[in-house]
């Protein structure tokens, strides 16, 4: 939305340049356009001859089944290109265009050949046609003949270049494929090998199959070892109850019962037995020293160390064995047995128990290599299938091409042959004047740009109120010759005062609008206003006073906002015209008020109002005249007060404390004193009545009005810390008013300085002022 309301600038800006720079726009265009239409007239006729070419897939290689894609158009490498455009190309190949030259021996008239880029920038035209798969080839000469001739010759050597170049890609491509079949088929035996390598050495025969097997028999296993576990449990309970029994560890348990089923070692126990109860029979009988006594403890001697010896060699170990233990009772005997058996059934299921697990582990291990396996033996196949895909595939091309070699395929056909053309081409000529006319036009706005960049004057009310930065209270519509056309008075130079000749006029109601935004300013300043000293509200000064005693008697005070000074940056603004329209429309709505003509370089209100000049301001400043020269209008309630004669120093009377004292008489009689002084660039004569006035009105005219002179009064009035009233812009000639956004200005300080839209009334000045 902003750029569309930038634009609507940029081109209201641009036609209101042209409006005021039209005739050398319109002399610059004009001069364009007759120069490209005389350069048209002068070109010599010119030919143009065309021809038409199809560009298709031959049907040969499709119904013979080789070299399909021999008759194609080239694809397209990039997504924005076309084969179509690529053909255009090599049509427009210098190449071909000099075998063209070279065929028809094509030469200009110094006996040298035509050059092959002039050529094919300037005459020679290859263009696509829409929707089609057709070319037009033309071709412009000055020589009707030459132009056919030379567009048929172009598509025959296009044709036979096309022709050429599929054989030649037939006879490229069987080169290459010899060249890599036998690479294609090492590489298929070569992955053949690897993967056959890669079965033998991971003993691989079908790894899915071994994958489902592997995790069958793991959950086999599974459920086995949870049987022996138990079956274990079982067992282990057992023999810790025989061996609190038998009270001996196992090892003892299955060491005694091996040795109770030992015959050797049972026989030399009894044998020791029965020495031992013989020796004790004998004991009795004999002592100790007896032979007897001493042969039987020799013999038990040998027959423990027998004894020992059997044990030893029953138990393959060092196992010590007390004979006590051997000699056991035959209850006791079969504990040991049932103990020993449980042993060893609980030692074999602890032993089937590891070999299950052991099992299974390696199972497991198995299974966890299997992806592994697959994932490589895949691959090999992989590369195995590519390997055959691409050794099949350059077979079969390889006796597709050699028979291809044998086809004329082409992919172009002419469809119409250029004849010779009788009319000469339009064309050039057509877009010489088209081109003039394009550069008329963008010289033309060169040409206004140009001038509206030299040009140093202010020419719109978005430009015054940049360079002045203040509030605009006031614009006055443009008039001139039709509003000098309504007096029909020999002085249609002289400005009107519309309030008396036109009052319905819009102009008028401009002015109305003007004085409306002056009393609101004085409404927002009401301090200014109502504080008035009451000696200053109360002054009696009789007109009949000498002007002697008047500069004498009057004392300065504190002034309300009553005298306004009219001024502007250069003079032929309309600061005098402001003034005495401003003056008029005052008075209309009942305000008591006086104008006063200060400028004594170039006075002109005396004019405006038909009035003598022979005394004035000058005058009564210079004490030779008093009050009676102030004059009455035809306005009412309006008093007029010329400029007098001219002085040879007119800053010398204004400059002077008689000026001051006066302009404090004239505020305290009338209701508005409106001061018509010179501009800023002519005199200082108006910032030295900026000091005695209670503000400055600041005319401004756009298009007369330059940045130099406005920079420069803004400059001088800044100095002198006067602020203005208000800048009043002046024969404006822009369609929309800016009295909308005026009248919004007023409503928002009413509401921001708290003003309400009631009626207001106080007095100053012993008068009652009422507004709304």
């Amino acid at each position: 939305m902003e750029s569309q309301e930038h634009l609507n600038l940029d081109l209201q800006k641009y036609w209101e340049s042209l409006k005021r720079n039209w005739i050398p726009a319109v002399a610059t265009f004009g001069l364009v356009s007759v120069l490209a239409t005389l350069v048209a007239c002068l070109q010599q006729p010119e030919y143009e001859a065309q021809g038409k070419l199809l560009l298709k897939v031959s049907r040969t290689p499709s119904l013979t089944g080789v070299g399909q894609q021999l008759g194609e158009l080239d694809p397209p490498l990039a997504a924005k290109s076309s084969p179509l455009n690529t053909e255009i190309e090599i049509i427009r190949s210098i190449p071909l265009v000099q075998q063209t030259i070279s065929t028809l021996n094509l030469k200009d008239q110094n006996g040298t050949f035509l050059d092959p880029q002039t050529i094919i920038k300037q005459q020679l035209d290859v263009k696509n046609i829409g929707a089609t798969d057709m070319l037009v080839i033309s071709y412009k000469s000055h020589d009707s003949t030459q132009a056919a001739v030379v567009v048929n010759k172009l598509m025959n050597l296009y044709i036979t270049r096309n022709l050429l170049a599929n054989r030649t890609e037939a006879v490229t491509a069987n080169k290459f494929i010899a060249k890599q079949l036998p690479i294609a088929e090492a590489s298929v035996r070569q992955v053949e090998v690897a993967l056959r390598q890669f079965k033998e050495k991971n003993q691989v025969v079908a790894l899915d199959e071994e994958a489902k097997s592997a995790v069958k028999i793991i959950e086999e296993l599974e459920n086995k070892i949870k049987q022996t576990e138990a079956d274990l449990a079982d067992a282990t309970t057992r023999s810790v109850n025989l061996q609190q029994k038998v009270g001996m560890t196992s090892k003892d348990a299955l060491a005694i019962n091996s040795l109770n089923q030992s015959l050797g070692v049972q026989k030399v126990l009894e044998e020791l037995q029965q020495v031992e109860s013989q020796i004790v029979v004998q004991q009795n009988r004999f002592s100790d020293n007896n032979p007897t006594i001493i042969s039987l403890k020799h013999e038990r001697d040998s027959l423990n160390s027998l004894l020992h010896d059997r044990v030893q060699q029953a138990l393959g170990t060092h196992t010590q064995i007390s004979k006590r233990s051997l000699q056991i009772g035959e209850s006791q005997q079969k504990l040991i047995e049932n103990f020993a058996a449980t042993e060893g059934t609980r030692l074999a299921i602890h032993s089937r128990l590891a070999s299950l697990s052991k099992a299974q582990s390696s199972f497991k291990k198995r299974l966890t290599t299997l992806p592994k396996l697959e994932q490589e033996q895949r691959e090999l196949q992989r590369r195995l299938a590519a390997a055959q895909s691409t050794y099949q595939t350059l077979l079969q091309k390889f006796q597709e091409v050699r028979l291809a070699e044998n086809q004329n395929t082409g992919n172009a056909t002419i469809i119409e042959n250029a004849l010779v053309p009788t009319k000469a081409s339009i064309r050039k000529p057509a877009s010489i004047v088209i081109l003039g006319i394009l550069s008329g036009i963008f010289l033309s706005t060169i040409a206004v740009l140009i001038l509206e960049i030299t040009d140093k004057s202010i020419k719109s009310l978005q430009e015054v109120k940049k360079v002045f930065g203040y509030a605009v209270v006031g614009d006055i519509p443009q008039f001139g010759k039709k509003v000098n056309s309504h007096r029909q008075d020999e002085q249609q130079n002289i400005p009107p005062v519309f309030v008396r000749e036109m009052p319905d006029s819009p102009i008028s109601e401009a002015f109305n609008i003007l004085q409306a935004n002056l009393k609101f300013f004085h409404l927002l300043h009401p301090a200014d206003s109502i504080s008035i000293q009451a000696t200053h509200a109360k002054r009696k000064i009789k007109p009949s006073l000498s002007i002697g005693t008047f500069f004498s008697s009057l004392k300065n005070s504190n002034k309300a906002f009553k005298t306004i000074v009219v001024t502007s940056s250069i003079s032929k603004e309309g600061k005098s015209t402001i003034s005495a329209n401003l003056a008029a429309t005052m008075a209309e709505i009942g305000r008591k008020v006086l104008l006063v003509d200060a400028n004594m370089h170039h006075p002109i209100q005396h004019q405006i109002w038909r009035l003598s000049n022979t005394s004035g301001l000058s005058n009564i400043l210079s004490g030779q005249a008093g009050f009676e020269v102030i004059e009455k209008s035809d306005v009412a309630n309006l008093d007029i007060l010329t400029a007098g004669v001219i002085p040879p120093k007119p800053i010398a009377l204004l400059d002077s404390p008689r000026m001051a004292l006066l302009i404090d008489y004239f505020a305290a009689r009338y209701d508005f004193v409106i001061i018509d002084a010179p501009a800023f660039s002519h005199a200082a004569d108006a910032l030295t009545l900026s000091h005695m006035s209670d503000g400055v009105l600041f005319v401004a005219r756009p298009g007369l009005l330059n940045y130099v002179s406005a920079d420069a009064a803004k400059e001088l009035l800044e100095r002198s810390t006067q602020k203005p009233l208000g800048l009043v812009i002046n024969n404006w000639s822009k369609e929309e008013k800016f009295n909308h956004s005026l009248v919004s200005f007023r409503k928002r300080n009413l509401k921001n300085n708290n003003i309400s839209s009631k009626k207001i009334s106080f007095k100053y000045n012993g008068y009652t002022h009422n507004s709304t």
